[in-house]
């Protein structure tokens, strides 16, 4: 239970700190007092969105701290011990806002994170306000509440587990799907271009070289007369160059006697004609292989044609070209291996349906199995808050096909990820009606006593330790105000039970009664909360019957109501 809330410097509290006991603890006050900053309070304990608006002004930090008692063996003792948090029988959580919009929360003096705190909220407090009976007007909420009811929570979320699993596949099994469909698409254009690139036969360089024989076809009667020219320069006139060189070298061993220095000259004369004679010799040699050759010049013209055509569609140069054949390569081994994982995948995909679908009927027959219990609480508990006659119906549908189902898509599961239910309920409120949609034709007030029916089921199972019931009242009044308060009572022999209300009826059904006030202290706006002794109470109960002006006879009501 919530044995202690302390708030400071949240909002236009400055400090508060209120002791509840286990039973039923009224909260009451007029309208703007504050109330709702007490509950936004123990929400923000539970993992709520945190603002910097809730910093009183001038406060640098708002913190809120609540302490609860509980069991040594509640489920909540096993969770802490996972976390490694002490525990001995005491809860501690406190949370703090600071005006730069930081937040921290400690459990047990132990700093923790707003995930393990929003785990532990749903096994400590369960806050019912209007937002229930706009939870209640939602069918899709429908199946939550009958799964709780059941226990069948965690089963359905084990399922859901398995569905995001195969969803995950499905997807993966898509997107893989579209890169076929549009690689396919190109797969034409992809192997034109590689068989092009294939029958070209590239070979790096070979650019470069046909280039020069090129240059050299074109030019060849010329090359040929200048080489013929040199050749006969150096080799065959009558007064060549190497005969020249020959009749001064035999001079030069001539003057030998005459001046030995004469035969270094010889020396280099003769060095000089012998490389003359090897130009001469590979003059000749070139000489004799250039040819003439039109049909020859044609064909590297149409070569360095071919390769100019394909440097302009997929590179500038040979080796970029062989390297845009090699990619290319990559692609078609690529798509073969998509194909392959894509029947991989829809392989595991048809084995996860079929998993799939074994789960669901499970869980829909658990479903169906605990309706008719529920549907029988339901009435029983409606009976007791003066809806005596009232009908109630879990109606079950299957949710609606999501594909075409003559393309026999294997990605319609035929359920959703809370199994193959869409669960809705069904109500007659008056005899002899037929039974209709209840988000359709339910009242406020019958919405507060059917929310506070499922709220009293539920609480059997022990599930919660704390009921904070917020203006749950709501379009009820005299007579079936006090059943309500009535069952409240009732209900907190299972568990607390904080009742906010403005209902004198519901107020007089409390154990304890506190009081929210706001008023003005050192200048400042500020909200209290008080407990009421008998005296009080009673004051605050005729206030909530006839107003600001309190008769003896109102007090003798509210005397009446309080002994009853």
């Amino acid at each position: 239970m919530l044995a202690q809330l302390v708030i400071t410097d949240f909002a236009i509290i400055e400090s508060l700190s209120v002791s509840f006991s286990e039973g039923f603890n009224i909260i009451s006050g007029e309208t703007g007092a504050g109330k709702s900053i007490i509950v936004n309070a123990v929400n923000l304990i539970l993992g709520g969105r945190a603002s910097t608006e809730l910093v009183r002004s001038g406060a640098e930090t708002a913190s809120v701290e609540a302490l609860f008692q509980l069991p040594l063996k509640s489920p909540i003792s096993r969770f802490l011990e996972d976390m490694d948090i002490p525990f001995n029988g005491e809860l501690l959580i406190k949370r703090t806002i600071s005006n730069s919009g930081k937040s921290r929360v400690w459990i047990n003096g132990s700093m923790a994170t707003l995930q393990i705190v929003s785990l532990l909220g749903p096994h400590l407090i369960s806050v019912s306000g209007q937002n229930e009976h706009q939870l209640l007007l939602k069918p899709n909420n429908h199946i939550f509440i009958l799964d709780d009811f059941g226990e069948l929570t965690q089963q359905r979320l084990k399922f859901s587990e398995v569905y995001s699993s195969c969803y995950s596949l499905k997807e993966k099994y898509e997107r893989l799907r579209s890169q076929l469909i549009e690689e396919e698409t190109r797969r034409e254009l992809t192997e034109f271009q590689l068989n092009e690139i294939k029958e070209a036969g590239l070979v790096p360089g070979e650019d470069n070289s046909l280039d020069t024989e090129k240059s050299r076809l074109i030019h060849a009667e010329k090359l040929v007369e200048i080489i013929y020219k040199s050749y006969q320069a150096l080799y065959e006139k009558d007064e060549s160059v190497l005969s020249v060189l020959s009749l001064l070298e035999k001079d030069m061993e001539k003057g030998l006697n005459m001046d030995p220095h004469l035969d270094n000259y010889r020396k280099q004369s003769e060095s000089a004609r012998l490389q003359l004679e090897d130009l001469a010799l590979e003059l000749r040699d070139f000489y004799s292989n250039i040819k003439i050759d039109p049909q020859r010049l044609e064909e590297v013209e149409e070569r360095l044609q071919l390769i100019r055509r394909l440097k302009k569609k997929y590179g500038s140069t040979i080796e970029e070209i062989i390297s845009f054949k090699e990619e290319l390569a990559k692609k078609g081994d690529m798509l073969s291996r998509k194909k392959e994982e894509l029947e991989e995948l829809e392989v595991r995909i048809e084995e996860g349906k079929k998993d799939l679908m074994i789960l669901a009927a499970e869980l829909s027959k658990k479903r169906r199995e605990i309706a008719e219990e529920f549907e029988k609480s339901v009435e029983e508990e409606l009976h007791l808050l003066n809806m005596a006659g009232t009908r109630f119906k879990v109606q079950f549908s299957r949710p609606e096909s999501r594909s075409n189902i003559a393309s026999k898509d294997i990605f319609d599961f035929a359920v959703t990820a809370d199994g193959m239910d869409v669960v809705e309920f069904f109500i007659s409120p008056n005899v002899g009606e037929e039974m209709r949609p209840l988000a359709k034709i339910a009242s406020g007030g019958e919405l507060s006593r059917i929310t506070l029916a499922l709220k009293t089921i539920l609480a059997r199972s022990g599930l919660v330790e704390t009921l904070v019931f917020d203006e749950i009242d709501a379009g009820i009044g005299g007579a079936t105000a006090a059943v309500v308060g009535e069952k409240l009572r009732s209900l907190a022999n299972y568990q607390q039970v904080l009742g906010i209300t403005h209902l004198p009826q519901i107020a007089a059904c409390g154990e304890r009664h506190f009081l929210v006030e706001k008023g003005v202290r050192k200048g400042r706006t500020q909200t209290f909360i008080n407990l009421l002794d008998k005296e009080h109470r009673v004051a605050e109960i005729a206030r909530l019957l006839a107003g600001k002006k309190i008769s003896e006879k109102t007090l003798a009501h509210a005397r009446e109501m309080l002994s009853c």
